[in-house]
């Protein structure tokens, strides 16, 4: 059920912020005490995307695209994307990954637009989500 009113007023980029704390902090206790998905180190971990984020809107909330990654690899590495690949496909496996790059494919072809109820859908999911963590 989508409440509208609590977000009434937010503009879509403020939805799309409170979106993005909501779903990052859901993918950081998914994967709390797990290794980067990257370099296989344990720490501190932030949510990173094996598609970027900012260039494919699409799968910015697509939780078989974002994982627990160092912030070494994820920022100085860029995402240290051939050992996430290879990481990433042993953990959600080759169809989920073929998926995941149609889906890119797909929308890159055809453009993504946000929707103010999808991000309100995506915040209450991630909300309810994180409350199982506490």
């Amino acid at each position: 059920m989508v409440k509208k009113t609590i977000y009434q007023k937010k503009t879509i980029a403020q939805l799309k912020g409170i979106a993005v704390t909501h779903f990052n902090k859901f993918i950081r206790n998914r994967d709390k005490g797990e290794t980067c998905i990257s370099c296989g180190n344990y720490t501190t971990l932030q949510a990173g995307h094996f598609f970027s984020a900012g260039q494919h809107p699409s799968v910015k909330f697509n939780e078989d695209n974002c994982h627990g990654q160092c912030v070494h690899c994820n920022y100085y590495k860029h995402g240290n994307l051939i050992n996430y690949r290879d990481n990433l496909i042993e953990k959600i496996g080759e169809e989920r990954f073929e998926k995941l790059n149609l889906n890119v494919l797909m929308t890159k072809q055809m453009g993504y637009k946000w929707d103010r109820f999808n991000l309100i859908e995506i915040i209450n999911k991630y909300k309810e989500l994180n409350k199982q963590f506490l």
